[in-house]
């Protein structure tokens, strides 16, 4: 699979338009054109993670931490950074980085981290940005109104709220003069045609509306769909930084920890605050979130759940009445190789493998 093939179908589910202004996502290194056939997914690239896929001949790297990050005004193996990249072109592996815009969008990091702790809720802790939809008309004759509405819906059309497949189906007359060169599903070349056709309309999000019209025009029986794309005033889902739940039962702080603690593996785990406080709502912001404690805070949660905190984090949570539960960065980010692998291995057949490297600098002794 050529690597921007690839690339389009992550871009479909996480757009690099959700990432922040600051930030550096997408291609890296490489070139669109390669070919692709191995994928070592990855938290980050050091110098051992190239060697790494060095050895496993892989073709592409796929980080969340950018790989480049920052002003580079030298490539030269003189420098650490430099010498990765020679190594990389050299052996011919791509690195494909998605930081912000996979923690923003939904099924990225923060939603698989509270789908790992049972936590039922997509509620966004802070809007960045809000769903941008179009509204899809085809013209379909009776015999196919089934297939080509199915096809909507099955690719992701139509999704309003808590509804899915959502529709409106009218009825009329197409007409048509087939032409030389054609090869109608219905009529005769040089007459005009007359058929009874059902409109049907739907609405789309922006980042699945290629895939939408794809599957359409692979169900319409049609040599030339007649279809229109409107863009809509409608605003669609909040995105946004961190997650936001309501617990079923209430735990206290020190229970929510050990639960997390259990789920992620953990032998021990840094909190701020007063452990047997009840936690009724909570926040998580993977990765570093010491600038979101306000922000939790305001949105009427107990908890933060993040990584990152420093001392004086701490000190301003505490007078704030903010408990916060310090996960660690690379704890609650390294699970992006099970998210990403299996999203990988979702929608294209390539070889996916997950980084064997411990990229996790700490040690408790």
């Amino acid at each position: 699979m050529k690597l921007e093939r690839l690339i389009g179908k992550i871009e479909e589910k996480y757009p690099l338009n959700l990432a922040y202004s600051w930030d550096n996502v997408g291609l890296i290194v490489g070139d669109f054109e390669s070919d692709i056939k191995k994928v070592l997914v990855v938290l980050e690239a050091n110098e051992k993670v190239v060697q790494e896929a060095i050895q496993k001949k892989v073709d592409l790297i796929v980080t969340h931490h950018p790989f480049i990050f920052g002003k580079i005004n030298k490539v030269n193996t003189d420098d650490l950074k430099g010498k990765l990249i020679h190594k990389l072109i050299k052996n011919g592996i791509s690195i494909y980085s998605m930081h912000t815009n996979f923690d923003i969008a939904f099924d990225g990091l923060n939603d698989y981290f509270m789908e790992i702790m049972g936590f039922d809720s997509k509620q966004v802790l802070e809007a960045t940005d809000v769903e941008v939809l179009y509204k899809v008309v085809v013209y379909v004759p009776n015999s196919h109104i089934s297939l080509v509405r199915d096809a909507l819906g099955r690719s992701g059309a139509g999704y309003i709220g808590n509804y899915s497949h959502c529709t409106f189906n009218s009825q009329g007359v197409g007409t048509f003069k087939p032409l030389e060169g054609s090869n109608p599903f219905l009529g005769t070349l040089g007459e005009v045609e007359y058929t009874d056709e059902v409109k049907i309309e739907t609405i789309v999000a922006k980042n699945n509306l290629k895939n939408v019209i794809d599957s359409m025009l692979e169900a319409h029986p049609y040599e030339e769909v007649a279809y229109d794309i409107y863009r809509l005033e409608n605003k669609g889902k909040s995105y946004g930084l961190g997650r936001i739940s309501c617990l079923e039962k209430p735990l206290t702080l020190k229970q929510l920890s050990n639960t997390i603690k259990e789920k992620f593996g953990m032998k021990y785990i840094r909190v701020v605050g007063d452990i047997d406080s009840n936690i009724k709502r909570l926040a998580v912001v993977t990765g570093s979130g010491a600038d979101m404690v306000k922000v939790a805070k305001k949105s009427g949660a107990q908890v933060i759940i993040t990584g990152d905190i420093k001392y004086h984090d701490a000190q301003d949570a505490i007078d704030m009445g903010m408990n916060i539960i310090d996960i660690g960065h690379f704890e609650s980010e390294d699970i992006f190789k099970d998210v990403m692998a299996n999203f990988l291995n979702n929608i294209v057949d390539l070889e996916i493998i997950k980084s064997d490297i411990n990229l996790n600098p700490f040690k408790i002794i």
